[in-house]
């Protein structure tokens, strides 16, 4: 927010190149701060066992991996300059080609090394048998070469069974972010008329340089976290032009405290929950022997709490960039601005809806918004909307981490989103159920029933999210599994069963039809 102020009032319509210097200078303060003084650990480790690798078997690809993966101690924020830098280069050497895309894909999710590399629990470095990182990934031959992601491979070096803040942290972000770059950037390339209303939005028309790549990269309200924006809109907060009073200070001050406000109460309420709300109880023998009723009441509460560190820190944020202007959204019809650009989070509904898809509709909004345009709606081709949706999942649980529970996380998403969806159609079909769920005096009895059981299995789907590994996640799924895909499996078969019999009776409808109107024709 001291950044935030400075920037407002003091460099306001200044020259471009000055704000994209703040923003660099700033944000790479931020990484310095966080990540610039770690430890040797784990990492160093790894590059002692690579420089042996690369000396047994004569591999030149050990430099790369030991200059970018091991990196000592105060470097660690280098990945991000690294990734910049080249993302730059790929820009300006291969232009507005699919090349360049695809080259941003296979660099910035793909860096070419060799991780075969098996490490015991103190770091000693093997050349041959069977080991498991910590992050849940065996490799079984050392001699095999996997050609791994950047991202990905800082995920494998770094992993660990708990929840880290480290350098992958932000720069799981900054991939997003670069990628989007460079598919806006190839759309620039493109006749408009070929274009949708919204890739013309974002496409980048002019030809970035690398401090307008850098200001964007480590623009300080959203390096950590995001949320994620575009180069068009911070191309517009260079310019000054993301105001809501043209050539005037954005009226943004009121707005941005009450997101930070509302980001505040949140923290409280995380923080005094976590007090009596851990991930740890999942796993206790004390939680294991409770009750089936306390356990799924637990889970439900708890998937409900553990959200709130990250709508904490997607609310704060979003108060920054609504300060400096980089919310800003247009205005209303009724002429009010609207501050929603950065907005991660409906917290309104997200406090409110009974509905999976509403929660997913309120939660990292800005996120969902860049799957969607740049992998969802990219995947049209396939002509399989199920099918698209599928692999967006898989690209969200892979940017993720490596651990197994996000896979199971984004697969129970995908599942229970097409049990909701056949459910209402099932009360919409079915007349006696419709007339069930107009009765006024029973909603609210209905509401309360489907909030239990949407937190029940919200919770439920977030366990392997939250516990990474597979044999902890799966420890309390064996207590609960059985009874859940029980209930998802009778909801399916129920809805078919009653689809089917509305098809039959369809479609015997029309067959009565048909038969009469050929009687009336003979007749007549």
């Amino acid at each position: 927010y001291p950044f935030a102020l400075f920037q407002r009032y003091f460099l306001f319509q200044k020259e471009a190149y000055l704000i994209h210097l703040y923003n660099v200078f700033t944000g790479l303060s931020i990484a310095y701060f966080n990540f610039g003084k770690m430890s040797l650990g784990r990492e160093s480790c790894l590059a002692q066992g690579m420089l042996q690798f690369g000396r047994a078997y004569k591999c030149d690809f050990y430099f790369l991996s030991l200059s970018l993966f091991s990196l000592p101690t105060g470097m660690q924020f280098f990945h991000s300059l690294i990734c910049v830098l080249i993302q730059f280069l790929i820009l300006r050497l291969m232009g507005r080609t699919i090349t360049a895309v695809i080259t941003t894909f296979l660099f910035q999710m793909k860096g070419g090394f060799c991780s075969v590399l098996h490490f015991t629990s103190n770091c000693g470095w093997k050349s041959g048998g069977r080991s498991k990182p910590a992050g849940g990934i065996s490799l079984n031959n050392p001699n095999n070469g996997l050609f791994q992601t950047y991202l990905m491979a800082g995920y494998y070096f770094t992993a660990t069974e708990h929840y880290d803040i480290k350098w992958t942290m932000p720069h799981c972000v900054l991939t997003l972010k670069l990628i989007g770059l460079a598919i806006d950037y190839y759309d620039g390339g493109k006749d408009p008329e070929f274009l949708t209303p919204e890739q013309r939005r974002f496409a980048v028309r002019g030809v970035p340089t690398l401090l307008e790549v850098s200001g964007f990269s480590y623009f300080y309200g959203a390096f950590m976290v995001g949320p994620q924006f575009s180069m068009t809109d911070y191309q517009k907060l260079a310019r000054g032009e993301m105001t809501d009073v043209p050539g005037q200070r954005p009226n943004s001050f009121v707005p941005a405290l009450k997101r930070l406000g509302l980001g505040f109460l949140f923290l409280v309420t995380y923080t005094l929950s976590s007090l009596y709300i851990s991930d740890e109880y999942l796993t206790s023998d004390d939680y294991m022997e409770k009750p089936f009723w306390f356990r799924c009441g637990y889970i439900l509460i708890w998937g409900k709490i553990i959200l709130y560190k990250y709508v904490t820190c997607w609310l704060v944020t979003e108060g920054v960039c609504i300060l400096v202007g980089l919310g800003y959204n247009g205005k209303d019809q009724n002429g009010k601005p609207l501050w929603n650009a950065c907005a991660n989070m409906k917290v309104w509904l997200y406090e409110t809806t009974p509905l999976f898809t509403g929660t997913i509709a309120s939660f990292n909004i800005n996120t969902n918004a860049w799957v969607a345009r740049y992998i969802f709606k990219r995947l049209k081709f396939l002509g399989n909307k199920l099918l698209s949706q599928a692999l967006a999942l898989f690209f969200l649980a892979i940017w993720h981490g490596l651990h197994s529970g996000y896979l199971v996380c984004f697969q129970m998403e995908l599942l229970i989103v097409i049990v909701e969806r056949q459910v209402m159609n099932l009360v919409r079909d079915s007349p006696a159920l419709s007339t069930l769920a107009s009765i006024t005096v029973l909603r609210p009895i209905f509401y309360v029933l489907q909030q239990t059981n949407h937190w029940m299995f919200m919770g439920y789907s977030l366990v392997p999210f939250c516990l990474f590994t597979w044999d902890k996640w799966m420890k309390v799924y064996l207590f609960l599994r059985p009874r859940v895909v029980l209930h998802l499996t009778a909801s399916v078969a129920l809805h078919s069963q009653i689809n089917c019999a509305t098809k039959r009776k369809a479609k015997k409808s029309r067959i009565t039809a048909k038969r009469l109107y050929h009687l009336c024709i003979r007749r007549s």
